[in-house]
């Protein structure tokens, strides 16, 4: 299992958490999606062969937000 963390800057309210959370559990492969509304820090547990970061970013933008990857 690989743990990726992304960042996104444009959550306003605790439904955009909800809209990634539920993009990010429909990438295969991905076991967890956990979105921390106040820092915009959104951790993801997945299988790194089935899920790539371009993937999980994918989704995220999908849902209507940026994201980026961060290194911690």
């Amino acid at each position: 299992m690989k743990k990726t963390t992304l960042r996104s800057q444009e959550l306003s309210c605790p439904s955009c958490v909800a809209k990634i959370e539920k993009a990010l559990g429909a990438v295969d492969g991905v076991e967890l999606a956990k979105v921390h509304f106040n820092t915009g820090r959104i951790e993801i547990e997945h299988d790194g062969t089935r899920a790539s970061v371009d993937d999980l970013v994918k989704a995220v933008r999908s849902a209507g937000y940026e994201a980026r990857p961060t290194p911690f």
